[in-house]
Formats: structure tokens, sequence, C-alpha cells
């Protein structure tokens, strides 16, 4: 049998929440797509019923996913579509999961810095209780030099007479 694989485009709807289990970490969030259509009549885009998934990321993904993915941001999911149904407490309920194969910020509706991980950062086990992602060592940058007020200015760019 074949996986669904999906593309969503929407905002995380809630704040991602990483556990740490036997086979790595996990992080688990909701994101809400909204469709929208161009209404004809009122020459207006408006916006149709919005569909909620539970996304699951796992290991290095989860770990990234967890410190660079807050409410409110617009991102872009890829994974396998999973669809749960059960019964509580004489309910019937029903979840659309998305494992997450890949996870970033739309870029269409917004800027983002992207930082490489080292290996030893990326590989799960390589050191029990390291963290993952940059330290906060190697993610500042050194200051710029200060300007040296004895040397000469920078020349300023002005046009050039007709």
């Amino acid at each position: 049998m074949s996986e669904t694989m999906v593309t969503v485009v929407g905002n995380v709807a809630s704040q991602p929440i990483y556990q740490e289990k036997s086979t790595g970490g996990v992080t688990r969030f909701r994101i809400a797509v909204t469709a929208r259509r161009f209404d004809r009549v009122q020459q207006a885009w408006k916006d149709a019923g919005t569909s909620f998934f539970t996304v699951w990321a796992r290991r290095t993904l989860a770990a990234n996913v967890a410190s660079c993915v807050t409410v409110g941001e617009p991102v872009l999911v890829q994974g396998r579509l999973r669809l749960r149904e059960g019964e509580l407490e004489d309910r019937r309920w029903m979840s659309a999961d998305i494992d997450a194969m890949a996870v970033g910020h739309d870029l269409s509706r917004g800027t983002a810095a992207f930082r490489r991980m080292s290996r030893t950062e990326q590989e799960p086990g390589s050191t029990p209780g390291a963290t993952i992602g940059p330290t906060p060592s190697s993610t500042q940058e050194p200051a710029p030099p200060a300007p040296d007020p004895a040397a000469d200015p920078p020349p300023l760019l002005t046009p050039e007479p007709i």
C-alpha cells in the first residue's frame, strides 16, 4: 500500500511541544490551513473553511522545529498523511495527522535566517546530554571593529554633474 504524501501551507496554531522519547525527540504542533476563493460576484477574495492538522516531527527535525517555530508563523509542512479515528466516552473522533519529513517557514510571507548545524549536533546519540542546535557562542558573530576617528571617512557617493 502506498502512502499519501502531502504538502500543506498554513499558520502554526499551537505552540510546538518537544518530548524526549526512547527512540529520540518528538515535537508536536497544530497547523491551520485556510483555503481562499475568489468571489466573482463581490470581486474579492474570501476565506473558505479552515482545516487543522496535527504535525509530528521526529529526531533532529523535532529539535529544530521546537527551537525555530512559534504560534502564528506561516509554515510549509511536507510529510505522510495519516487519518486516525477512535471513540472516547461514547463520542467518535477523527484526526488528520502529518508525519513531517520537512518543515520550513513560508518565505512568500516573510524572511528567515538559516543556520546549518554541525555534524556532531545532527547525529542522534553522538554526545549524551548534548543539546541539539547551535550553541550561543557559535551563533554570535564578532562585533564589527569600532570606526577609527583618526582615519579618513569613506568618500560619499554623489551624483556627477551632467
